[in-house]
Formats: C-alpha cells, sequence, structure tokens
C-alpha cells in the first residue's frame, strides 16, 4: 500500500500520496519547494510548486422579490499547484 498522508494548508484538509497533484490556496511565489507536516503522524510531506493560477469566477446574487433590489458580485479565487515529491 502506498505511503500516505493528511496535510493542512489554507483552512483545509488534504488526503496525498507520492505523485498527487492538487490546487492549493495561493502560497508566495519565491518557495519552490514546500514542507507540510502529517497531522495525523509524524511525517514530513515535502511538494514542489508547479505553477500558479485563478480559479473560475463565482457570481454571488442578493435579490429581493418586489423591492427592486439586486445586487451581483464576483470572486475569483487564486491557487498554487503542487506536486507531492516524497513523504518520510
Amino acid at each position: 500500500m502506498a505511503d500516505m498522508a493528511v496535510i493542512k494548508t489554507g483552512g483545509k484538509q488534504y488526503k496525498v500520496k507520492v505523485g498527487d497533484s492538487l490546487k492549493i490556496e495561493k502560497l508566495s511565489p519565491e518557495t519552490k519547494k514546500i514542507e507540510f507536516d502529517d497531522i495525523l503522524g509524524g511525517k514530513k510531506v515535502a511538494a514542489t510548486l508547479t505553477s500558479d493560477g485563478r480559479f473560475a469566477k463565482v457570481r454571488i446574487l442578493k435579490f429581493r422579490p418586489k423591492k427592486r433590489y439586486k445586487r451581483v458580485r464576483g470572486h475569483v479565487q487564486k491557487y498554487s499547484s503542487i506536486k507531492i515529491e516524497s513523504i518520510k
């Protein structure tokens, strides 16, 4: 069975194994090598930053019928794509 770990970043938890690629909340661009701590055990998870990007725009609509009230807001979340290199 492959070595697995659970990492926590950006307020979320991810179950990862070696070779996985995932999109997490934006990290600083000057860090190419990232190291996470496993929250279940004492393992260290090493990853490399592969790219940065933006998710699709999310539109938020507030509407009250019969009151002539409508508000539309948009939000675009930035992400960093990482690749899990090793779990020790």
